[in-house]
């Protein structure tokens, strides 16, 4: 089993930065692909970004390029977003997901972690 982890979450106001973490554990493996996605209320979860394990290859949703950074440890197997000129409108539960291989859809990720919520202010 693979267990993950977010921790970060909180209240911010508009302008201002935030940064997730996110801790695997279990049967997890450092060429994991490891993603980030927010859901808001009455919407699909999306995809934000996401890193390999090996390549150190990343990619961001073009909503958010420049404004959001990923970065990861291999060997301790975890991933970190670094989020900046929050908007009221990215007020979401933010998941961090992981998968053996490469993708950008949240259908592709096998393994979720429970949520971190990200209450964006004015």
């Amino acid at each position: 089993q693979v267990q993950l982890v977010e921790s970060g979450g909180g209240l911010v106001q508009a302008g201002g930065s935030l940064r997730l973490s996110c801790a695997a554990s279990g049967r997890t493996f450092s060429w994991f692909a490891m993603g980030w996605f927010r859901q808001a209320p009455g919407k699909e979860r999306e995809f934000v970004a996401a890193m390999t394990g090996t390549s150190g290859r990343t990619d961001y949703a073009d909503s958010v390029k420049d404004q959001v950074t990923i970065s990861r440890d291999n060997a301790k197997i975890t991933v970190s977003l670094q989020m900046n000129s929050l908007t009221r409108e990215e007020t979401t539960v933010d998941y961090c997901a992981a998968r053996a291989r490469w993708a950008t859809v949240a259908s592709a990720y096998n393994y979720w972690g429970q949520g971190t919520q990200v209450t964006v202010s004015s």
